[in-house]
């Protein structure tokens, strides 16, 4: 079988989805777990737009070693030579060169005719080529371009030392059987097409983004561009996991195969999920919550007899158990290090018992712990900021007949215990009076959502805000059984992000 490259785009393309902005350290820690997933290419951002996106672009480089890390730039030489300074520490790195290709983007976007686009793509590639040996070009907007200067414009790159060849239908706008035509043609027409592997990078608008990537690997592609969960800019991109489990699953259809390592596909999609704030919808293929879950008395009969009456997938071979070890109270340390091992996490000592103890204390809330929970003692365990405040201690009083009041109590810098009370219009708006008070830094409250964890009335409620602060958004999240107290913990979260953003000097993108 040919082996067909997997190209993750989620740090850059998956980034540019409106509220995903990620530090530098969520950054790294998406791109180790693609790294041990198997990708064969990482784009890690897009290093002239920000000295934050330089810099994560710099660190993924530095740190990973068994894979290639990719960043974009545009047809311009500052971008160029900014992408080289961050990627060439980088054991294999490429730089991504991309300008427009349609005639709408020609004329009212770049305010160029085609001989300045064709001679611009042509010296920019050139120019990426002195630094590196692996350059990918991106004609955007490929699959509303005029076929005969797509060809012209690819066969020109090519010649200037281009070795990857990436068609974007970038609006999502192709049908599939249409796009297969695109990727057939090129083959056919552009004359040194054997001197580059030819990539795709679809976008979801119209829902055919997994199946354009699928049309144009049966006609030829060996890279496909795609991002966890399928996140991405406007409806998102092709997502990894269809596109991985949809080549293991038909290898009759697709005679390819990848390096990807299945089973870590469910827990990178948690990961990503709780770095980015988007929640994986429950009939999501492959990694939502039903994806193997079976309500109807048939469907159950057929399961129960054989698995693959109504599964065409193991739930294992994506990393979603499909045991039902049920924890409670009474169960031990090592019930509970089996059940996250199966769930795919892999904790370190001190995180493990932090985790345990967690786990004890909802434990004698509930008289069982689903997974959903454990996924979230793991994420609130599991926090990427370092605390310069710390929620001690919350007491609220709040009723129909009575004025909202909240207490609390902060552990700051170096230990000095902080009290202040507010009230406020609601038991939540009181807490954050009382915060902001004791922490002092101005912002203002853009975005607020509760999600209850599990069903039932012990479930946990999970809490997503963001806030924003001279012009740059930061999120933060908080789980607890009680839902004022995950609110103060996703506001605690969130301002402590703001404090160490601004400790360090380093700037996170704006939504």
């Amino acid at each position: 079988m040919d082996k067909l490259k997997i190209f993750d785009t989620t740090l850059r393309d998956g980034e540019q989805a409106a509220g995903a902005a990620l530090n530098i350290q969520e950054k790294l820690e998406i791109a180790r777990a693609l790294d041990l997933l198997g990708v064969d290419v990482i784009e890690a951002g897009f290093p002239v737009t920000s000295p934050g996106d330089f810099e994560a672009v710099k660190r993924v480089a530095g740190e990973i070693k068994n894979c290639t890390v990719c960043g974009l730039a545009r047809a311009n030489a500052k971008d160029i030579d900014r992408a080289y300074e961050a990627l060439k520490d980088a054991v294999a790195p490429r730089i991504h060169v991309f300008i427009s290709a349609s005639e709408v983007h020609m004329v009212h976007q770049l305010k160029k005719n085609r001989g300045e686009v064709l001679q611009l793509a042509r010296d920019m590639v050139a120019r990426a080529k002195g630094y590196l040996s692996d350059i990918e070009f991106s004609p955007m907007d490929a699959s509303r371009s005029d076929p005969e200067f797509l060809y012209e414009l690819l066969e020109a790159v090519i010649d200037a030392g281009a070795t990857t060849l990436n068609i974007p239908d970038t609006v999502g706008y192709a049908m599939p059987h249409e796009f297969g035509g695109l990727i057939q043609n090129i083959f056919t027409h552009v004359r040194n097409i054997d001197r580059a592997v030819i990539s795709v990078h679809c976008h979801d608008d119209l829902g055919f983004s997994v199946a354009n990537s699928m049309e144009a690997v049966r006609h030829g592609a060996r890279q496909v561009e795609c991002t966890i969960n399928g996140i991405g800019e406007r409806a998102g991109n092709a997502a990894l996991e269809e596109v991985v489990m949809a080549i293991r699953t038909r290898p009759d259809y697709y005679d390819v195969t990848t390096s990807i390592n299945s089973e870590l596909i469910y827990p990178t999609s948690r990961l990503v999920s709780q770095r980015t704030g988007f929640s994986v919808q429950p009939n999501k293929a492959v990694v939502g919550a039903n994806a193997f879950r079976h309500q109807s008395g048939i469907h159950q009969d057929g399961v129960i007899k054989m698995p693959k009456t109504y599964e065409i997938m193991d739930p294992h071979s994506v990393g979603v158990p499909s045991s039902s070890l049920v924890l409670g109270k009474l169960s031990g340390r090592h019930a509970f290090k089996e059940r996250l091992a199966e769930l795919g996490y892999n904790l370190s000592e001190a995180d493990f018992d932090r985790a345990f103890n967690a786990f004890k204390e909802l434990a004698d809330k509930k008289k069982e712990v689903a997974d959903r929970d454990l996924e979230s003692i793991v994420a609130e365990e599991q926090r990427t900021v370092v605390e310069a405040y710390h929620l001690d201690r919350l007491q609220v009083t709040c009723g129909d007949r009575g004025v909202p009041t909240a207490a609390v109590r902060l552990i700051g810098p170096e230990g000095v215990i902080l009290e202040d009370a507010a009230l406020g219009t609601g038991p939540v708006d009181a807490v954050y009076k009382a915060i902001n008070r004791l922490v002092g830094v101005p912002n203002r409250l853009t975005e607020f959502s509760v999600t209850s964890i599990t069903a039932g009335i012990d479930a946990i409620g999970e809490v997503f805000i963001r806030i924003e602060s001279e012009g740059v958004s930061y999120s933060g999240r908080g789980s607890d059984t009680d839902i004022i107290v995950s609110s103060a913990k996703a506001y605690m979260n969130a301002l402590n992000r703001l404090l160490a953003f601004k400790l360090n000097g380093l700037p996170t993108t704006t939504d």
